[in-house]
């Protein structure tokens, strides 16, 4: 009998009292509601509570105690780098997840990620995208998508990114490239930390599978859009100096 997958999905969440417990549950149900998918592979679902100060942190603990797939783990530094970081090198599964808990990534694109790693035992990562042709976003409003693809014409313009989106909030990495890629990308705070996992995943010449997926914006979040730009900016020309240091 084949082996099963060992898949951690890692939510990281700051005073999501609103959204924790149905992101949670919803996730838990599709899994029980798809035998095909859990006969593939065990979950186990890790809340990464970095720094709430809301209910948060009672609902997560209540959760972990509901669900025996449910694990809660309190970060007190703030931001989602650090969050997904932490959760990387405290994990033992074979493939580490990242998910945003208002599922705005449709739950059901997480059978499509475990069928490509069972399939292609060559693929390291698979990065979820929201402008591949083939993907489908529903309620974004024209201001987010020019930021999105003003963003997206940097990072290729400097970076030469071959991916088509790099803050999908759809993260799959097989545990020993995501091992690697940690000790060379820089534990930032926000979610640049995301961007810079992939693009050293390209410079590494990890095999990455570019996921279109179906994507709900969903516009009652925690994230400021405008200093997310402006850390976007500072980090884009940090990133670009170190690359450059590193060459010579």
């Amino acid at each position: 009998m084949k082996k099963k997958l060992q898949v951690e999905i890692l939510f990281p969440v700051l005073n999501e009292h609103k959204r924790l417990e149905r992101g949670i549950t919803k996730t838990i149900d599709y899994l029980h509601a798809h035998p095909a998918l859990t006969d593939r592979a065990d979950f186990l679902l890790t809340i990464l509570d970095n720094g709430s100060d809301d209910d948060t942190p009672e609902i997560g603990r209540r959760l972990a105690d509901t669900y025996e797939e449910v694990r809660y783990r309190r970060i007190e530094e703030r931001g989602v780098g650090i969050a997904f970081y932490t959760g990387v090198l405290a994990s033992e599964a074979d493939i580490i997840g990242q998910m945003d808990i208002d599922l705005s990534t449709d739950i059901r694109n997480l059978s499509r990620v475990i069928r490509i790693f069972t399939a292609h035992p060559e693929v390291d990562y698979i990065n979820g995208t929201r402008f591949s042709r083939k993907s489908r976003t529903i309620g974004r409003k024209w201001y987010r998508m020019i930021t999105s693809m003003g963003m997206l014409f940097l990072l290729k313009a400097v970076f030469f990114m071959r991916a088509t989106d790099a803050l999908c909030g759809f993260t799959w990495v097989r545990r020993p490239a995501a091992e690697r890629l940690v000790t060379v990308t820089r534990p930032e705070r926000g979610w640049f930390y995301m961007v810079e996992f992939l693009l050293r995943a390209e410079r590494m010449k990890l095999r990455i599978v570019d996921l279109p997926v179906v994507f709900t914006e969903d516009y009652n979040t925690t994230v400021h859009v405008g200093n997310t730009i402006i850390n976007y900016l500072k980090n884009i020309a940090r990133l670009r100096l170190e690359l450059w240091q590193e060459l010579r």
